[in-house]
């Protein structure tokens, strides 16, 4: 007779010195000061979610350096009116992120 494994969520419990795996990415990354190279990474994985898809499909090219966003805009438009909300745009990118990833953003 087959035994069907069924999740009981209000007796289960964690061994002692167990830690969440989330927790354990953080510290890994933290440990092997890597966080700053991840977060910039994922900035770059995620800019379409993050700044739309009118945004990321006239966007060329996009990386970080020395906390500095660099974006090749193909639309002059669109690019004078991303100069005109810089700021704007800092304060959401480094809210989606949750740490402060950029101080500034240059347009190629």
């Amino acid at each position: 007779m087959a035994h069907y494994y069924r999740f009981d969520k209000e007796n289960a419990s964690r061994r002692a010195g167990t830690v969440v795996l989330k927790d354990a990415i953080g510290q890994m990354l933290k440990s092997y000061q890597l966080q700053t190279r991840f977060n910039e990474t994922y900035l770059e994985a995620f800019w379409e979610k993050m700044m739309g898809k009118a945004i990321a499909s006239r966007t060329n090219r996009l990386y970080v350096k020395d906390r500095k966003l660099h974006i090749e805009i193909s639309s002059g438009p669109l690019r004078n009116e991303l100069v005109i909300a810089k700021q704007k745009m800092i304060q959401l990118i480094n809210r989606e992120m949750g740490a402060d990833v950029l101080e500034d953003v240059i347009f190629i």
